[in-house]
């Protein structure tokens, strides 16, 4: 057997390394390695995938983030709802901008923010809501769209786990993760679902004249070179990167198809493991398996589970070990709160591999590895 990964990218590229060398190649020749026409290609390549929505890319997924919060035109104190079980990009971004980050504890279940605690959070001084779609599968967005109309909030989604996703609305209708809200973003970062090699990023904008603005805050705030009309920042995608991506595109689907067989058969090996929960879904949303993330119970030894996986050759991983209201650059103004969902999945998720080239020889060891333990 192979040695395990948390994500075989060796093994993805040598499925396509023809194409990929290919792309490369191209943009060399080209020698056209800032903003070079593979840029213009993969962004509409993506736009035709998500249905037609702006696509503004980025030079990675925070930038993707900052860029959107900046296109708001939003002051300094303005306060920012978005789930305290989440990486600390989403958090950061907010803060940078002097804005104040309102964290709301997540469903015990599906991960994402709780979208029945968000309007408590709610003040005059609200300006957006940032869902993030966490491992793989979206947030509440119906009703999280329900209460930014009501309160007049924008929506910026946070899709860097959940590209490919698909969201379904009441009436039928079906779309992608990070196309609802106002701005989407997401980041190519290599492990992500759709990952470059490298950093990179995006943006998803409805609507024209802020896609328009998003380009701007994007290339130094300027529309014409040398003529500055917003304040900006040098956030681009890497030529070589958008060549990649494009490739990696045409197989995005097979990839999401990959995870998704990938989890069906850890649920399997893993249904009657009493003390262990896996993955739930929610019925409004795909799953794209970004983790394939499991809670175990308080009686298991997590640090004492994630040694003995590791004797073995098995990596996992914790997302997150430390909440985000109890992290130093943070602490401060939530130290009163308490987010008691948030805090038991910090002591108890784990995450195991999952990726496109898992085998199911690789699942089986791994979880036999699982059940050996917990004897």
């Amino acid at each position: 057997m192979n040695k395990i990964q948390m994500v075989d990218l060796k093994g993805q590229y040598e499925k396509i390394k023809d194409e990929i060398n290919a792309g490369i190649q191209d943009v060399i020749d080209q020698t056209a390695f800032i903003n070079g026409p593979k840029v213009k290609e993969f962004s509409e390549h993506l736009s035709q995938y998500l249905g037609g929505i702006h696509v503004v890319p980025c030079a990675n997924g925070t930038d993707a983030l900052q860029i959107a919060l900046m296109a708001l035109d939003l002051k300094s104190g303005d306060e920012i709802i978005l789930p305290v079980h989440t990486y600390v990009a989403t958090a950061e971004v907010i803060a940078l901008l002097q804005l104040k980050p309102i964290f709301v504890d997540v469903h015990p279940d599906f991960f994402t923010i709780d979208v029945t605690q968000i309007e408590n959070k709610i003040s005059s001084k609200t300006k957006a809501i940032v869902p993030v779609h966490l491992y793989g599968q979206c947030a509440d967005m119906e009703t999280i769209m329900q209460m930014a109309l009501k309160h007049k909030l924008f929506v910026i989604e946070d899709t860097a786990q959940a590209i490919g996703a698909k969201y379904t609305f009441s009436d039928g209708r079906e779309v992608f993760a990070g196309t609802i809200g106002d701005i989407g973003t997401t980041s190519f970062f290599p492990s992500k679902n759709l990952g470059c090699f490298g950093d990179g990023g995006a943006m998803f904008v409805k609507n024209s004249e802020m896609a328009n603005k998003c380009t701007m805050i994007a290339n130094h705030g300027q529309s014409v070179k040398y003529q500055h009309d917003v304040v900006g920042c040098n956030s681009r995608l890497d030529t070589i990167q958008a060549a990649i991506l494009d490739v990696k595109l045409k197989y995005l689907d097979d990839y999401c198809k990959a995870r998704q067989d990938a989890a069906s058969f850890y649920n399997e090996l893993l249904k009657d493991v009493s003390r262990i929960n896996t993955p739930k879904n929610y019925n409004k949303s795909t799953h794209v398996y970004h983790q394939y993330t499991l809670i175990l119970d308080d009686s298991i030894d997590r640090t004492g589970l994630q040694n003995f996986l590791k004797e073995k050759g098995i990596p996992s991983m914790i997302y997150y070990p430390i909440p985000l209201h109890k992290q130093k650059a943070y602490k401060e103004n939530n130290q009163w709160e308490q987010f008691p969902v948030t805090e038991k999945l910090s002591n108890t998720v784990l995450s195991i591999p999952i990726h496109t080239e898992i085998t199911k020889s690789e699942q089986s060891f791994i979880v036999e590895t699982i059940k050996s333990y917990l004897k």
